[in-house]
């Protein structure tokens, strides 16, 4: 029993095989295809097949597979490479060009102020001794000294005294013969008394002589001051941070202070 079952079942796999193989096909009997290639010729275009939620490539493809492949059995595209990835994160770290152009561009600072200052007082040695000095400075060229001359002071003169008492009784002789004065303490002619001011010498010997007639015996012509020259500093349209370099200069100043232009 076993025996005609084994043959049944080896005859069974036999015609089996031959009928997959299309031995039959004079008999009529073949087995169905399953490719359908009637199906793979009406494809329009299956390179251009994408899915919608599958990842994409960076840059299109150039060449589809041949009808051949698109069968059941063709595998899925692969996946897209990474250096693609990695360009987009570099172009995403790179800076906008904005931010650059703002980064170049310098901030702009504001101008100070500027105004005008002056120093007068110099004698000609104190004006060249400075001069030099602020050649050095970075000032403008407009800076300058102007220069004053001053004639000198004469003066009808009772004196010099010994002490104040032999000036005090001068005084009271004077304002008897009804003469006007003025104490003098200047060295060279303190104590002393000056019966009158005057701009040149000529005039203060005139002035004697009307004096003289008063009943006055004593009094003579003196130089009160010498004719000088002195010279101002003028600094027009300078800086803050300017006039602090130039009163910097310390003893080359003479003790003279800068002050506003009037």
């Amino acid at each position: 029993m076993l025996r005609a079952v084994a043959i049944l079942l080896l005859l069974a796999n036999l015609g089996y095989y031959a009928w997959t193989q299309g031995r039959l096909e004079a008999l009529g009997l073949m087995p169905q295809e399953q490719h359908e290639p009637e199906r793979l010729k009406g494809q329009v275009q299956p390179d251009m097949l994408r899915l919608l939620n599958g990842p994409r490539s960076a840059q299109p493809q150039t060449a589809g597979p041949s009808p051949e492949a698109t069968g059941p059995d063709a595998e899925a595209p692969a996946t897209p490479p990474e250096p693609v990835a990695a360009s987009a994160s570099e172009t995403t770290e790179a800076p906008a060009p904005a931010t650059l152009a703002q980064a170049s561009t310098p901030v702009a600072q504001e101008p100070e102020t500027t105004a005008c200052w002056q120093a007068g007082g110099f004698t000609e040695a104190q004006t060249e001794a400075l001069r030099s000095a602020l050649t050095q400075l970075d000032l403008p060229r407009s800076w300058q000294f102007n220069e004053a001359r001053s004639g000198g002071r004469w003066i009808v003169y009772m004196g010099r005294y010994d002490n104040q008492e032999q000036v005090e009784r001068k005084k009271t002789e004077l304002r008897d013969l009804k003469v006007s004065f003025r104490e003098l303490s200047t060295a060279g002619l303190g104590p002393g008394l000056a019966l009158g001011t005057y701009s040149s010498e000529a005039a203060a010997e005139k002035a004697l002589a009307d004096i003289v007639r008063t009943g006055v015996r004593t009094a003579r012509v003196a130089q009160e001051r010498a004719e000088s020259v002195s010279s101002t500093l003028r600094l027009p349209r300078i800086t803050p941070t300017q006039r602090d370099a130039v009163a910097g200069l310390g003893a080359l100043l003479a003790g003279k202070s800068l002050k506003r232009c009037n």
